[in-house]
């Protein structure tokens, strides 16, 4: 079965850290990928992204504290978070798989790609 999962979410205080991962089972693999994030009352906001050359892309709320990186295997990708804030709380979903589209607007520079995964939910108390 051909599927994404998310894993690594939790509640940590302020200032701590998280490493999520996705994960792609059957012959599903990750040439590259996006990180999405859900947080109630907010639209959804693609937090970073790594595309099948290895660049990374990260939104400014993100920058510095986040690093999205791939396994050598492509069975996975990682978002490692450090100094999470309590706005970084939500839902982190997973976004792999077959290519779907390209996008070279000027400030909407991305990938879009097949499967999704269920999400990973990330809390963060003061």
């Amino acid at each position: 079965q051909v599927q994404l999962v998310e894993s690594g979410g939790g509640a940590v205080q302020a200032g701590g850290a998280l490493r999520l991962t996705c994960t792609a089972s059957g012959s599903l693999t990750i040439t590259g990928a996006n990180w999405y994030r859900q947080s109630p009352g907010k639209e959804r906001e693609l937090v970073a992204s790594i595309s099948t050359d290895g660049a990374t892309r990260y939104a400014d709320s993100v920058e510095g504290r986040f690093t999205i990186a791939s396994a050598n295997d492509a069975k996975a990708v990682y978002l490692d978070m450090e100094s999470l804030l309590i706005d970084d709380k939500g839902v982190y979903v997973c976004n792999a798989g077959p290519l779907l589209s390209v996008s070279r607007i000027p400030g909407k520079v991305g990938e879009e790609w097949k499967y999704w995964g269920q999400g990973t939910q990330v809390t963060v108390s003061a």
